[in-house]
């Protein structure tokens, strides 16, 4: 029997142009909104932003919550992706 790896769903947000604490209340819905699938690794999310503190702020209350998160840079924006199949690195 092989167990079946499932690729999680992306939950895209794009936050670019919002500033905190705006930013992170929109992510802190979402990570309570998505809780399950979350916990599960059915889903990932992803916020773009172009807010410095966001790149803070929105990842240090996911890991406070249990999820990992990671900050890439691209561009001219972040990428915040949370969930469990995230790989944990800090930028």
């Amino acid at each position: 029997m092989t167990s079946e790896q499932v690729t999680p769903k992306l939950i895209n947000l794009d936050m670019r142009g919002q500033v905190c604490p705006a930013c992170l209340l929109v992510a802190m819905d979402a990570l309570n909104r998505h809780r399950d699938a979350l916990n599960n690794g059915l889903e990932t999310l992803c916020i773009k932003t172009d807010n410095r503190e966001a790149t803070t702020t929105i990842p240090t209350t996911a890991r406070s919550m249990g999820y990992p998160a990671t900050v890439t840079r691209i561009d001219s924006f972040y990428q915040i992706s949370i969930g469990r199949f995230i790989t944990e690195s800090r930028e």
